[in-house]
C-alpha cells in the first residue's frame, strides 16, 4: 500500500518534490530498519523512479545509493548507464560495479564514461587494458595520472603505439619508471616523427639532411634505453626493433662499439636463432672464422661482417682496460683500420661514416667534460 500510494503521488508531484522524495527513499533503503516486504518494495519503488523523465530525480537517487555496497545493483547499474551527470556518482564511487561492468560501460559509453572509470579510486589491470585499447587522448590522460591506477607493460605499450604522438600522454608516459623499452622506443620514434614533420626544421635544416639527424638521434635514444634497463626486458625489445626493421647493421654496429653486450648479444641470438650461451661464447672467445660466421648467419654481408669482426675485437680489448671510454677506443682504432681502404660498397662506406660521427660525438663530450673539470679546478 505505501508504495501504491508514492507511486500514485509521483505521478503528479513536481520534479524538485520527486527528487527529494527520491533521495530519501535511497537514504532510508540503506540507514533504516526495513523488513523484508518494506526492502523490496522500496527496491521496487526506486527501479520505477529510474525512468523519471527528469535528470534532477535520477542524480539524487545516484547521491542516496551509488557509494553504497548495500545498494540494489540493478538500480546502481541503471545509473551508471545513464547521462554523464547522473551516471558520474555510480561510475566514480560505487564498490558494486565489476571489471567486466566498468569494461562493458568503457566500450558504449562516452569519452565522459571513459574519464569516469579512469578517474576511480583504483582501477584494475583488465580495465585499463581496456581503456588502453580504445581510450582517446582525454580519458588516457585521466588514467595515467590516477595513482590508483594498476596498468600493465603491455597496456603502457599500447597507449604509446595509439597516442604516443599526443605530447602530453607521451610526457606522462615517460615519467612512468614501470614503462617498458619497447614503449620508450616507440615514443622515440612518435618525436622523431613529429620533427620531420616540422615546416621550419625543414626549411632551415633541409629534409633529407633533417631525416638523417633524426634517423641518428633516435638510434642513439634507443641504445641509451638499451643500456638502461634490466636484463629481462632486452629480448623484447630486441624483438620489438627486429619486427619495426630498426634492427640496421647501423644500429647493432653503434651497440657494439657502445659496449652494450646485453643488447648485441640478444640481438644476434635473435637474428641468428642460435643458442644464447654459444652467441656469447663466440662473441667472448671466438676466433675470426667463428666470428664471421656468427655473424653472416645474422644475414650480414661479407663486407659488413669485415667490419663487425674487426669491432668485435677491439670491443673485447677495450672492455679489459680501465682506461678511456669503450666507445671512443672502438670507434677510433675500427677508423683507423679502414682509413686507408678505399671502398666502392655503399653499405660499407655508410657504417664506416657512422662510427666516424659516433667517434666525433665522443670526442666532444669528452671535450666538454673536460672544460668542465678545469673551470671547477680554476673556481
Amino acid at each position: 500500500m505505501i508504495v501504491e500510494a508514492f507511486l500514485r503521488w509521483v505521478e503528479t508531484a513536481k520534479a524538485g518534490d520527486r527528487a527529494r522524495a527520491a533521495n530519501a527513499l535511497g537514504r532510508a533503503y540503506l540507514q533504516s530498519a526495513m523488513s523484508r516486504e518494506e526492502r523490496a518494495a522500496a527496491e521496487m519503488a526506486m527501479t520505477f523512479l529510474l525512468d523519471d523523465p527528469s535528470p534532477k530525480v535520477r542524480l539524487a537517487l545516484a547521491e542516496a545509493v551509488a557509494w553504497s555496497a548495500d545498494a540494489p545493483r540493478t538500480v546502481v547499474l541503471s545509473l551508471a548507464g545513464d547521462q554523464p551527470e547522473v551516471a558520474c556518482h555510480a561510475i566514480t564511487c560505487s564498490p558494486l560495479l565489476s571489471d567486466g561492468d566498468l569494461v562493458d560501460l568503457a566500450a558504449r559509453g562516452s569519452i565522459a564514461t571513459r574519464m569516469m572509470i579512469a578517474a576511480r579510486a583504483t582501477v584494475s589491470r583488465p580495465v585499463s587494458a581496456a581503456l588502453a585499447e580504445i581510450g582517446d587522448e582525454e580519458d588516457l590522460l585521466c588514467l595515467l595520472e590516477n595513482e590508483g591506477a594498476a596498468i600493465a607493460s603491455y597496456s603502457l605499450k599500447r597507449i604509446a603505439e595509439r597516442q604516443g604522438d599526443r605530447p602530453e600522454v607521451r610526457n606522462l608516459l615517460l615519467e612512468r619508471t614501470d614503462l617498458p623499452a619497447d614503449a620508450r622506443q616507440l615514443l622515440a620514434q612518435h618525436v622523431s616523427a613529429a620533427l620531420v614533420s616540422l615546416p621550419f626544421a625543414q626549411a632551415v635544416v633541409g629534409e633529407q639532411r633533417l631525416q638523417s639527424v633524426v634517423r641518428e638521434a633516435a638510434e642513439a635514444a634507443v641504445v641509451s634505453i638499451a643500456g638502461d634497463i634490466p636484463s629481462r626486458d632486452i629480448p623484447d625489445l630486441v624483438e620489438h626493433l627486429r619486427r619495426s626493421g630498426r634492427m640496421t647493421p647501423s644500429f647493432l654496429m653503434h651497440v657494439l662499439c657502445s659496449g652494450k653486450v646485453e643488447v648485441f648479444a640478444c640481438a644476434i641470438v635473435d637474428l641468428t636463432g642460435c643458442d644464447e650461451r654459444r652467441v656469447r661464447s663466440i662473441l667472448a672467445t671466438g676466433r675470426m672464422h667463428a666470428v664471421r660466421a656468427l655473424y653472416e648467419s645474422a644475414g650480414l654481408t661479407r663486407e659488413i661482417s669485415t667490419i663487425f669482426v674487426e669491432a668485435t675485437f677491439l670491443w673485447r680489448e677495450a672492455s679489459r682496460r680501465p682506461s678511456g671510454t669503450i666507445l671512443a677506443t672502438v670507434c677510433g682504432h675500427l677508423l683507423d683500420l679502414f682509413r686507408d681502404r678505399r671502398t666502392s660498397h655503399g653499405a660499407v662506406q655508410e657504417l664506416l661514416d657512422m662510427v666516424e660521427r659516433l667517434h666525433l660525438a665522443e670526442q666532444r663530450q669528452t671535450a666538454r667534460g673536460y672544460a668542465q673539470l678545469t673551470c671547477l679546478a680554476a673556481a
